[in-house]
This record gives structure tokens, sequence and C-alpha cells, in this order.
């Protein structure tokens, strides 16, 4: 059983499609009277509440609307705030359930619902055909022979084929229930023999683009159903994680054909939208915030995106004008900095082969810690290999910050600063100023630019900026 965190946000839909009464679920729970228990669901990995009920002096109560709840898997929580079981709610919302949490597993029984008859039939069949996995798992790590082993990888072969069995008898039997979609779409792609691959021998390359090409094969991009199942969202992120390319340019084609699928069901549009904008809003790898910016300038300020809270899209909006003006590639703003002495230094000025540029402040506990040793690679290193560091004081006040210079004698530094009054005329003017032209929004932060002050890498350790220089000079020797 697993635990969940309370309170939860009760979450309804504003999307009904169905055409019901709403819903009106019976529910007697031995041994617990005049005690709540919850109506529970998933929204891709989150948990929430779509109900609550007290329990009468006979175990009983009923979870009951006038609105029909949307259709997905959803849970029983007990009043101590376990989950018990799940169950099945599609287009049929009117049955009963009856069950004794002294023994569950067995007491369990539904009355008016075909579709969670055979799902509880299914479940009971999953967690033994899982629990005899398992023990052959255990079985196979104690194996002292190879023949041992052998027999045992065998049966564990067997078990899963029994199940997937399982899974199709229901597909082929049942093919309009919900959980014969839901089995199709958590069923994996099987990739051919090697006898049939290209030429008759094993293809890495075929067998990639085989499984990549029929992943999404039994999943139907506009069924809303899948949003409110713990395995789609595990199963989308993998598909990002592993199969496509982590690069802009092959992301934006990706998520475009899904959420072009998805238009027929606005639920499912909602989330996937704001999945993706979740992902690539800060993303995990360098370059990827180019997903963001397509996503915002062809979904959210297009006024595709309605859902989103005005916080967030002032959010939103920030966040995207910002990283459009520091994509990579891209030329970097210029800097109209001016140094210790108050005398202009613009970035642009700055004749080198690389420029690093770092944003900090001679007050952060971190900028303290990682500044001296960007100094350090920079004295050691990056001078030698004709690699500028313009340093931009971004708060922490003026006279801490030449006191940091002259402690840690950061020598051969552009260190500049903006002159209140040049930020001033910026936003009298509404020019974007450097923080939001350089997406600044913690220190330190380091940006690479070439020669020709495009974008290299950005908000990167300065470890990573250095192996990115070696091979950018590398590769330049190389071709010289």
């Amino acid at each position: 059983m697993k635990r969940i965190l309370l309170p939860l946000l009760l979450l309804c839909s504003t999307l009904c499609a169905a055409q019901q009464t709403g819903y009106n679920i019976k529910i007697t729970m031995k041994p617990w009277k005049n005690q709540y228990v919850y109506l529970g669901y998933y929204y891709g990995k989150l948990k929430a509440l779509a109900d609550s009920v007290l329990l009468d002096e006979n175990s009983t109560g009923v979870f009951k609307k006038d609105t029909p709840l949307p259709g997905g898997i959803y849970f029983i929580v007990s009043p101590n705030k376990v989950i018990l079981f799940e169950l099945l709610l599609d287009k049929q919302q009117q049955f009963s359930i009856s069950a004794d949490s002294a023994n569950l597993s067995q007491s369990i029984v539904f009355t008016g619902s075909p579709d969670n008859d055979l799902f509880q039939a299914y479940t009971r069949f999953a967690n033994e055909t899982g629990q005899a996995i398992n023990q052959n798992n255990n079985e196979l790590k104690q194996a002292t022979s190879k023949k041992d082993s052998t027999a045992i990888t065998a049966r564990i072969k067997a078990l899963g084929e029994k199940m997937q069995r399982y899974r199709d008898s229901i597909v082929q039997k049942h093919p309009d229930t919900f959980l014969a979609a839901l089995l199709q779409a958590m069923k994996e792609p099987v990739v051919p023999p090697a006898s049939e691959h290209p030429g008759g021998k094993y293809d890495s390359n075929f067998a990639y683009r085989f499984y990549k090409s029929h992943y999404w094969d039994g999943v139907a991009f506009n069924d809303e159903r899948l949003v409110r199942t713990p395995f789609f969202e595990t199963r989308l992120e993998r598909y990002y994680r592993d199969l496509v390319p982590p690069i802009p340019d092959s992301i934006n084609q990706e998520v475009d054909y899904m959420l072009l699928y998805a238009r027929t069901s606005p639920e499912m549009f909602k989330y996937l939208m704001v999945h993706f904008v979740q992902k690539y809003i800060n993303p995990e790898y360098m370059g990827l915030d180019a997903v963001f910016v397509h996503l915002f300038e062809k979904y959210v300020n297009t006024g595709q995106t309605e859902f989103f809270t005005k916080e967030y899209k002032d959010y939103m909006f920030k966040r995207a004008y910002s990283m459009m003006a520091n994509l990579i590639g891209r030329p970097a703003a210029n800097l109209e900095m001016v140094d210790t002495l108050d005398r202009p230094t613009p970035l642009y000025k700055i004749n080198s082969k690389f420029v690093v540029v770092c944003f900090w402040d001679p007050t952060c506990s971190h900028c303290k810690e990682i500044v001296p040793k960007v100094d350090s690679i920079y004295q050691a290193k990056w001078k030698h290999q004709g690699v500028e560091v313009y340093g931009v004081m971004v708060d922490g006040g003026k006279e801490e910050w030449l006191k940091f210079i002259r402690k840690h004698q950061l020598n051969g530094w552009k260190h500049v600063y903006q002159l209140p009054s040049r930020a001033a005329a910026d936003e009298a003017a509404g020019r974007p100023g450097y923080r939001q032209l350089y997406d600044v929004y913690s220190t330190p932060m380091l940006y690479l630019l070439d020669e020709d002050k495009r974008i290299v890498a950005k908000k990167l350790t300065y470890q990573q900026l250095d192996e990115i220089i070696d091979l950018k000079l590398k590769s330049a020797n190389k071709s010289n």
C-alpha cells in the first residue's frame, strides 16, 4: 500500500464530454464507522482527491455529485490516508463497492460495474504473476550454476509471456473496454528477430528506428483518460529521454506532432502543454530552452493556452523574452558597462578567441566559492588560450566588489558593472536590461562566447566551459 500526502488539491475538471447524470458510487468499507474515506485519482505522477464521504454506522457511504468524473484510474483512500485499491472510472459511474480492509485482496466486490470486475480479475492475475516473477528473480540472484540460471531465466521468460497472453486475450475479448485501451497503451514494441533485419543480421539502427516508430502504437493522444493514469507520464518521459535526440529541432517536431493529435481532447492538450512547458522552461540540458521558446511562440503567445493562470502566464512571458535573446548560436547582446574607474568597457570591444562572461555578486556565498576558482583556471590556462573573462557585478555594491577583487587578486579580468544612470535610462526607454537579455536569475552565471560574440555555451560550470573550450580549440586546429 502507498501512503499519500494530504492536503492534496481537490481538482475538478471543467471538461465533461459524457452526457450523464453524474456519479453515484456506494461504498461499504468494513470495519470503519463514522470515519471519512476518500476517492482519489492520478494526474500524471501526481495524486489528488476527487471526493470524500463519511461512513455511517454500517460502514457505508456514497460518493455522489451531479457532474460525472473524467475517466481514468482512481483509488480508494483509507481514513489514515493510505491507498487501499484502484478502480476504473469511464462511462459507467453508477455502481457499488464492498470491501473489508482486513482482507482486501479477497473481499473487494463491485456490483454494477463490469469494467471493474474485469479490472479486478486482471489485477489479481497480474499480482500473482508478478510475485512469481519476483520469486524467480530472487532465486536467480542466488543461483550457483549456469544450468540453474538458465532454467530460472526460462521460467521468468515464460511468466512474462503468460502475462502478455493474458493481456492480449483481454484486448481481443473486450476491445471496447477502458482496460483494453490501458493495456494497449502499456504494450511495449517487440523488435523483430535479427533474421528479419536488413541483410539478415542484427542492426542496432534498425532496432532503434523500429522501436521508436512503434512506441506509441497503442496510444491515442486524444484519449483524455490516459492523463489520469500512473504510467502515461513515465512513458512520455522515457520517450523523450531515450528515443528523441536532445536537439531542439527534433524535440520540437515530436512535441508538435503530439499536440496536433491531442487538439480534439482539450484535457490531453492541456496536460501535454503543461508537461512540455514545465520540462523545457528550465531544461535539464543546455540549449533545450529553445524548445520552450518554440512552445511560447507557437502556442502560448497565440492564445492557445488560456488554461494557465495569469501569474504563470506572466512568468512565461518574462522567461520567454529572456531566452529569446540568448539562445545557443545566436549573437549575444552587447553589454554597455563601465570598469572599476567608470570608463566605458562594452562587451563588443573585446577582441579574443573566446569570452567568458561571468555574472557575479561579491556578497553571494556561492560566488565567493566559485569566482576564485574561475580566476584560477583563467590564470593557469585560459588566458594562454586567448580567453578573456568579462566579469559583471550584478549586486553587492561597488565597495564590496572592489574589496573582493583586491583580496582575491582577480587580475586580468575585464571587471565591469552597469552605472545606475544607465539602468534608469534603459528602464525609462522600455529597453530590456542585461538581466533579461542574459536571463540572469541567479549567480554566479557563466556564458561562453566565440570571437564573433555568438553564444557557444551558457549556464554551465567553469569545468564544463573548460572542456568546451578545449574541444573548440582542438577542432579549430584540426581544420587548419
